[in-house]
């Protein structure tokens, strides 16, 4: 069975993770509830005419994934995959504000034919002419494992040499007033939001993109192999020890054999725990780094998980600012990744040097 290597990334979030090294640039936000990306220049990727006519989500996976297949020294590939749990939801939001608006009247169709799900992987494939099979995963919180789990199956399988595989969720003012109202963002004026130790229901929200070239080969810009991956809908909090242990079983590893772990906190006291027992009990001894106080919390915030991890493995540095705890490791070659939303969709992703 061949193997899956991440040759090239590419990532925008609330950080400037773009045109950097590896968060040199980053800074703590505690006073927002709700984080937005940093936004390129976009006519360095994409001409203004067509850059007007797009949904923020769509140029930001272009963007994203053009910086991928820079890193990667690729021109084109033979799959597009895309995850993304809410789609272009600015789009979604101006079509249906015109439904209401224009009494059903006199519509333009641009906001609604924008504001299907798969239309980013589609415009990332118009941009580079790719003909070759092009999937949209909305599958909640494991959008974007879903679409890797699909790629590296290809891959192993011998049906693709090289995929281009990403997660893209934006922010909308009208669903941000939903999650609000739902509880699921921290109250307004709450703040200063530390995320780790949290004492209140709710999570800081975000939004970006991020892609990945992965190839049966390795290379001089090679990141990681991607191991293994895998996805649990539902687990209790008791469970998650176990099943984190037959996952490393099934790939003759131990705990003791993880070199860094990588948490999903979000500040949300009701599901943090899922971590914490983690932290606290199986990975005291391991080196611990969470994330989402930089990028916030989305469908495919996971993304930006894999992307810290690929690049803690290539630079063998862990920046302060992402240290959950100070154990240290003289090297760091095996990395697992855990993730879960509101106590649903438990995705484990193991990469290597």
């Amino acid at each position: 069975m061949r193997k899956t290597y991440i040759n090239g990334t590419g990532c925008l979030s609330a950080q400037k993770t773009f045109d950097t090294v590896f968060l040199e640039d980053a800074e703590w936000n505690k006073n927002d509830n709700v984080l937005f990306l940093k936004k390129p220049v976009y006519k360095d990727f994409i001409s203004p005419i067509a850059s007007r006519r797009m949904a923020n989500g769509i140029k930001n996976g272009i963007v994203a994934s053009a910086y991928a297949m820079k890193e990667a020294n690729v021109t084109n590939v033979d799959a597009i995959i895309t995850g993304t749990g809410m789609g272009c939801i600015e789009d979604t939001e101006k079509f249906l504000k015109a439904i209401i608006d224009n009494n059903e009247e006199f519509l333009t169709p641009t906001a609604f034919i924008q504001s299907t799900h798969n239309t980013v992987g589609a415009q990332i494939a118009l941009t580079m002419q790719c003909k070759g099979y092009n999937f949209t995963y909305v599958n909640g919180a494991i959008s974007f494992e879903s679409g890797l789990l699909d790629a590296k199956m290809q891959i192993e399988e011998n049906e693709a040499n090289s995929i281009l595989v990403g997660g893209v969720d934006e922010n909308g003012d009208h669903i941000l007033s939903l999650f609000k109202l739902a509880g699921y963002i921290k109250e307004d004026r709450k703040e200063p939001y530390q995320l780790l130790n949290e004492t209140t229901k709710g999570y800081i929200h975000g939004e970006g993109a991020c892609f990945f070239v992965l190839e049966n080969e390795k290379k001089e810009s090679t990141y990681a192999q991607l191991v293994d991956l895998e996805i649990k809908n539902v687990l209790q909090e008791d469970e998650i020890e176990t099943e984190i242990i037959d996952f490393l079983k099934l790939n003759n590893l131990e705990i003791s054999d993880i070199d860094a772990i990588i948490l999903g906190f979000n500040g949300d006291v009701e599901f943090d725990s899922y971590y914490k027992n983690l932290a606290e009990n199986a990975f005291a001894n391991t080196p611990q780094i969470y994330y989402k106080h930089l990028c916030g919390e989305y469908n495919t915030a996971s993304a930006f998980g894999l992307w810290t991890g690929s690049k803690i493995i290539k630079t063998q540095t862990i920046p302060e600012l992402i240290k959950s705890n100070s154990i240290e490791r003289p090297a760091y070659n095996t990395i697992l990744l855990y993730n879960q939303l509101n106590g649903k969709d438990h995705s484990f992703t193991l990469i290597s040097k």
